[in-house]
């Protein structure tokens, strides 16, 4: 049986005592990059059928459905799924899933499982499972809807929004909502001054001084926004997030060396991250050391093709300074399969015909 549940963070549902973890700042029309994306709002809708027999391991596997009619443009390829154990706190397994596709765990250990899905490299949802004995197979399928948000609002330079997951005392929740409706609305300064009075009254929010750091970022203060994100990564070094947006605000202040520092730990904490590639090739673009960014670049299109297609203009403009023509070529008649409605298009198939190899 399906249930719908409604769009609150957490929330249990009844019938299946199952958590949903959800983005308050998407719903609040928080501001995002999620590659030329519009800013969504996703809800869950949930179908549970667990066997439960002998054994110690099980089978998990499920349905995987997006419904997409009410979004138009593009949309992202593939959703990423993290099984994680809660007893531990370990990574059990990770793979990828496509609209309408099916996932499939196996040999999971009988146990209490959070598992994760994340869409370019967003949290957009967190289901609780629990493992029980079983012969073999235990259903969890999963139907998100997709629905666009009509506030486009885009943060400066591009720098992601971080997902809240953070578990907060009920009045802390509060302050974090507060803080994240004054960054939506532009009210930078008060952020800044919510976010500091969340850090302080629980300095390991992680997610706060991410944030924070964002809110310093638009009031064009790098040191402290540097400090911020330096802050979150100490308090919790595997969320990915903060070091994204570090390094983008390292490549918008030109520290290229340093980009580069925190974005290998990015691609070293999370090597299917598009962002985390796409940047990283981005910076040793800038410190000409094209032999280095191809490899990075051209990760980030397997990873996100649609969402990376700029990556191809790079790689064109990295060859035509190499003098190889034709591959410059080749890029930019891919990145025109992806951007058909690319404002220099003529321009750039001017380029295809007059140096394609053929």
């Amino acid at each position: 049986m399906k249930k719908r549940v409604e769009h609150t963070s957490p929330l249990r549902s009844e019938n299946t005592q199952q958590h949903f973890y959800f983005i308050p700042q998407i719903k609040m029309n928080k501001r995002t990059i999620l590659s030329a994306i519009s800013i969504l709002l996703f809800s869950f809708l949930l179908t549970v059928t667990s066997q439960a027999q002998g054994g110690r391991t099980a089978q998990l596997y499920g349905d995987f459905k997006v419904d997409e009619k009410n979004v138009e443009g593009l949309k992202p390829q593939a959703f990423d799924l993290t099984l994680y154990s809660t007893t531990n706190a370990r990574v059990i397994a990770r793979q990828s899933v496509v609209n309408n596709g099916r996932y499939r765990f196996n040999d999971v250990p009988e146990g209490e499982y959070d598992l994760v899905i994340e869409m370019e490299t967003q949290e957009v949802g967190r289901i609780h499972i629990n493992i029980v004995r079983s012969t073999g197979e235990q259903r969890q399928d999963i139907e998100l809807e997709w629905k666009s948000n009509p506030v486009k609002a885009k943060s400066a330079g591009g720098i992601v929004a971080v997902a809240d997951l953070y578990k907060r005392t009920p009045a802390n929740k509060k302050t974090f909502e507060k803080a994240e409706e004054a960054l939506s609305k532009k009210e930078y300064e008060q952020a800044a001054s919510l976010f500091n009075q969340l850090t302080t009254d629980d300095p390991k929010d992680y997610q706060a001084w991410t944030e924070l750091g964002t809110a310093y970022l638009f009031e064009k203060n790098s040191a402290e926004a540097e400090k911020a994100y330096l802050r979150a990564i100490a308090v919790e070094p595997t969320f990915i997030q903060a070091y994204i947006n570090l390094g983008r605000l390292r490549l918008m202040d030109k520290n290229f060396e340093g980009a580069i520092e925190i974005l290998s730990k990015a691609v070293e904490a999370k090597p299917t991250s598009p962002d985390a590639n796409y940047y990283l090739g981005e910076a040793y673009l800038q410190i000409k050391k094209g032999s280095k960014a191809v490899g990075y670049l051209y990760e980030a299109i397997r990873l996100d093709p649609v969402g990376k297609a700029e990556a191809h203009l790079r790689l064109a403009l990295l060859y035509i300074g190499a003098g190889l023509k034709d591959k410059a070529a080749a890029e930019y008649e891919e990145f025109l399969k992806k951007r058909p409605d690319y404002p220099d298009k003529k321009k750039l198939q001017q380029y295809i015909d007059e140096n394609k190899k053929h």
